[in-house]
This record gives structure tokens, sequence and C-alpha cells, in this order.
């Protein structure tokens, strides 16, 4: 009588192979969605930075049109401190000291606008805004961008110069 079947060591085999297989797909859909959600924060970093730029350089040109000194509003964002500017709050300025105390971002769920609105709950985002005089003229902008997903942290740094213009 001659045997056709499978015998159980090579049905352990085929399910070694297989279960390998399985685990290879899932751990590369893993890595692709953590790739995915890293680099959906470093853009949306990359964004609050540069709106937090946009937002000191609103300041100074309201300052100019207004007549007054370039730089009124804005003594709480000089270093060693820090400062956040809301731009949904009519470009509010408020300090946040040292170290990194400045409060979390949070975003409205209706307009995907971001904030410091309490009725909006918050996001992993915080942003820093430094400034550094450089001379009578000229002031450097430093904007970070810290967030943290799970155990991993993550900080986005961007710098700019702006300068009085008369």
């Amino acid at each position: 009588m001659k045997n056709n079947g499978f015998t159980i060591i090579e049905s352990l085999v085929a399910m070694a192979i297989l279960l390998a297989a399985i685990a290879g797909a899932s751990a590369a859909l893993q890595t692709g969605i953590s790739s995915y959600i890293f680099s959906k924060d470093q853009v949306i970093a990359f964004y609050l930075a540069q709106e937090g730029f946009e937002q000191v350089r609103n300041i100074r040109d309201e300052n100019a049109l207004a007549g007054r000194d370039w730089l009124t509003g804005l003594s709480d964002c000089f270093s060693p401190n820090s400062c956040t500017v809301s731009p949904v709050e009519n470009s509010n300025v408020a300090a946040c000291g040292l170290f990194g105390t400045c409060p979390v971002l949070r975003q409205d769920t209706q307009t995907g606008f971001f904030g410091y609105n309490a009725l909006w709950p918050p996001t992993v985002l915080k942003r820093e805004i430094q400034l550094e005089q450089i001379n009578g003229y000229e002031v450097s902008i430093l904007v970070t961008i810290d967030w943290s997903k799970g155990t991993a942290s993550q900080s986005f740094r961007a710098r700019e110069n702006i300068f009085n213009w008369p």
C-alpha cells in the first residue's frame, strides 16, 4: 500500500514557512505605518514652525504700520525665555518661561486650526518661539516643535532672521 498523505514533519515545516511569511509581511506593514505617522508629524511640525515665523513677522509689521517700536509685544520671547503665539487668538503672545514649559497645542476638530483654545482637544505637539537680538535692526527667531509618540520623543527646530524695516 502506497502512502500519499503528508507526514507530521512535512506539515510542521509547511506551517513554519507560512508563519514566517505572515510575520515578515506584518512587520513590513507595521514599519510602513510607523514611517507614515512619523512623516505626517514631521510635515505638521514644519508647517507649525513656519506659522510661528509668520506670526512674529505679522506682529513686527503691525507694529511698524501703527508707528510703534518694531518689537513691541515680543519682550516675553527673548532668550533665555520663550513664548507662544496663537494665530487664532489675534496673534496673542504668552510667555512660557524657561526650559520647555510651553503648553501643548490644541486643535479644533471642525476647522483643523491649531491654537491654545481650552475648548479644543490637546495634541502631542508643543511649539516654542525664542528670539535673540543680533543688533538693533536684526532678530533671530528660533521655533522648536516637540512631540512624542509612545516612548519616542521628536523635535523639529528652525531658525530665521527678521529685520526692522522703516
